[in-house]
């Protein structure tokens, strides 16, 4: 029996302190079946008699619900009144100006985390003063690190210039905090044909290989159609990617009679990559696909799926491939973002000998 979606009733609610979908439904083994199958995470509360999976939109597309932007009942319930209209006027203007549904989320989840300080003092009554002791509070009794630091102000710093319209120099005198220059984590040739070679799922196997052979971010390997594909121009369209920008990339010459073989066994209706019951794959399932990979290879390396992203731009580069051609190839809007990668790349650096190697 596949999985029926109507045959359950999907309710976004809060438990422990975290968004989540409620799942009910007329009890039956068989639909109980079909429940842990589609959502392997799902829990059951006895005390309420309801099941629950986290609230994200990939499982929201499986549950047929909208894709979550605004923020959350759960957000809102630890705010006071007082502020409640704030939080809605950010919200308002994010989406007018456009701006993706993460943004979103994180521009209100870090604009939330001052309102619920701030319980019954409205935001709007803050001096410059005021938010620079928010921000050392953040610094030295949350600790956050300075990433997050920067997110936060970002946060603030769109609704106070933005909502209220106040001067940019509002900010004059907050400094932001020095970001960590971190370096990509990558994964070696050797390590990737290990990789690879650990997939037994044709299916899992390309979807792999794509991510690395194109330098695709997750999200733009599950949001892949069929449609994308031009197989005469063996090119591939990343459409809507991040910043709303849609760019080509090509397509490697050594995975087409794969695609083509793929195509013809699992018959995909419209996404290249499609769950068992249909509708894109779900990121969270292309991730747990990369884990297990990498543990059957053996390479110990604490990255992510997104360091075969990362792994493609270092290995183009140590071929001697043009950093320009590499920023359109990922997508980057400034080519800083791309010189990262020259950090990392051992082409040069490989060729300096240690003074310890002539004694």
């Amino acid at each position: 029996m596949s999985f029926n979606s109507q045959n359950y009733t999907f309710t976004p609610g809060d438990y422990g302190g975290r968004a989540v979908i409620f799942i009910a439904f007329q009890y039956t083994a068989e639909l109980k079946n079909d429940l842990r199958v589609q959502f392997p995470s799902a829990r059951w509360l006895p005390v309420e008699r309801v099941w629950y999976v986290a609230d994200s939109n990939s499982i929201r597309a499986l549950c047929g619900l909208p894709e979550k932007t605004e923020p959350g009942k759960a957000a809102l319930l630890h705010i006071h009144e007082v502020n409640v209209p704030a939080m809605q006027r950010m919200h308002e203007l994010l989406l007018l100006k456009g701006y993706s549904a993460n943004t979103i989320r994180s521009y209100c989840g870090e604009f939330a985390q001052l309102l619920y300080i701030l319980k019954d003092t409205d935001v709007n009554s803050l001096t410059t003063e005021r938010l620079r002791s928010y921000l050392l509070y953040c610094t030295r009794t949350l600790k956050l690190s300075e990433n997050a630091i920067h997110s936060r102000m970002n946060a603030l710093k769109f609704y106070f210039e933005q909502v209220l319209g106040r001067e940019k120099v509002f900010f004059d005198e907050i400094p932001r905090p020095k970001k960590r220059l971190s370096l990509p984590k990558v994964l070696g040739k050797s390590e990737i044909t290990r990789l690879f070679a650990a997939l037994e799922n044709p299916k899992h196997a390309l979807m792999l290989r794509l991510c690395y052979g194109m330098g695709l971010r997750v999200s733009e390997i599950t949001n892949l159609k069929i449609s994308d594909i031009d197989s005469s121009r063996m090119q591939v369209r990343i459409e809507n990617s991040k910043g709303k920008k849609d760019r080509y990339v090509n397509l490697p010459e050594s995975i087409l009679g794969d695609l083509r073989t793929y195509y013809t066994v699992y018959k995909p209706k419209e996404y290249l990559f499609e769950g068992q019951y249909g509708g894109k794959y779900s990121i969270r399932s292309v991730q747990a696909v990369f884990k297990t990979a990498m543990r059957k290879a053996k390479i110990n390396k604490a990255v992510g799926i997104h360091g075969l992203r990362h792994s493609y731009a270092t290995h183009l580069l140590e071929a001697g491939t043009d950093m320009t051609f590499i920023q359109k190839l990922l997508g980057h809007a400034d080519l800083k973002t791309t010189e990262i990668y020259a950090r990392v790349s051992n082409r040069q650096l490989s060729r300096v000998k240690s003074p310890l190697d002539d004694m």
